[in-house]
């Protein structure tokens, strides 16, 4: 079996010493450290081997690994990038469009920051007790009960409690009310006005352009993050219109364009839609290493970079 492994990124910065040490994301000294252990172990490739891997026209060596940084994060730009380059590397950084364009806080981002300043959790999820019951009526609300009962289901990564608040600001209250309650919760726990915080947090298109000029890959993360697998037809079209546009205002590769699902969120469907605009990879945050010979190229497994040391050894147990 041809191997290929992916490994997934989110916040990577100096976080002990950051406004948010709650954060969940990798120290930048160990990111430095992580990317050293692949140099020596692994051979790093570039999407486009992928792809071209794909396409039957080049094979892919022993060992080979790719490294994905997803949802735009100015981090990447400044911590990320310039160990990328250094090292002769190339990353892949699947961005959501609005969040750069529009200098909009991602739901999924106002939910970590949120998390990341709370002294207890006990005390949102009094808030969304209160806040549920008062808007049941109004927009056809199940209880607070019924929703934790359904929702609260812990992983690999977070406790019940955290799932079950990630999950109903999500996706599980109707759009208009999540949004109304993240930014409700943003202010009153994080206290920093939700465009200069977006500022902050992403990169901007001058940085991309600049990745995008020095080989980096860039590719669709949604234009708004929504979860794709839960848009009608039309929505999912014009989501993921919107983001090409973007790709190739940045002057992006439009004949190897890539994407990776917002939140994982997959179907058929969508797969289709990707394949229907001229997607040749997608990757999914299913736990695996890929065979490359036999997995469909719309439903490419990552491993995360907490599988690897120094944070664990957990990528053996996929071997």
């Amino acid at each position: 079996m041809s191997k290929l492994t992916v490994v997934m990124y989110h916040y990577v910065r100096e976080i002990k010493d950051s406004r948010y040490p709650e954060i969940k994301g990798l120290e930048l000294n160990q990111f430095i450290e992580q990317v050293t252990f692949f140099n020596n172990h692994y051979q790093i490739v570039s999407m486009e081997d992928v792809i071209r891997h794909k396409e039957g026209k080049i094979a892919l060596p022993h060992n080979a690994l790719l490294l994905t940084f997803d949802d735009g994060y100015a981090e990447h730009f400044n911590h990320v990038y310039p160990v990328l380059k250094e090292m002769g590397i190339q990353g892949s950084f699947f961005v959501p469009a609005k969040a750069i364009l529009e200098h909009t806080l991602l739901d999924v981002n106002k939910i970590h920051f949120i998390l990341a300043s709370l002294a207890n959790t006990a005390d949102i999820l009094q808030d969304l007790k209160f806040d549920i019951e008062k808007n049941k009526l109004k927009h056809q609300l199940k209880s607070f009960d019924e929703y934790y009962a359904e929702l609260a289901v812990a992983n690999r990564f977070d406790n019940k409690d955290i799932i079950f608040i990630k999950r109903i600001l999500q996706h599980a209250l109707p759009e208009v009310v999540r949004n109304e309650l993240s930014s409700k919760y943003f202010e009153k726990y994080v206290g920093i006005a939700e465009r200069t915080f977006a500022k902050e947090l992403y990169m901007n298109t001058w940085q991309l352009k600049q990745m995008v000029r020095d080989g980096m890959h860039i590719g669709c993360h949604g234009y708004d993050h929504y979860w794709w697998d839960k848009l009608d037809n039309g929505a999912l079209h014009a989501e993921i219109s919107k983001s090409k546009d973007f790709l190739q205002s940045l002057g992006c590769d439009m004949t190897n364009w890539t994407a990776c699902y917002p939140y994982g969120s997959s179907s058929q469907d969508v797969i289709d839609e990707l394949e229907k605009q001229g997607c040749k990879l997608a990757f999914t945050t299913e736990v695996d290493i890929v065979d490359i010979e036999t997995a469909s190229p719309f439903l490419l497994p990552r491993l995360d970079t907490n599988d690897f040391p120094p944070k664990s050894q957990n990528y053996k147990q996929h071997g």
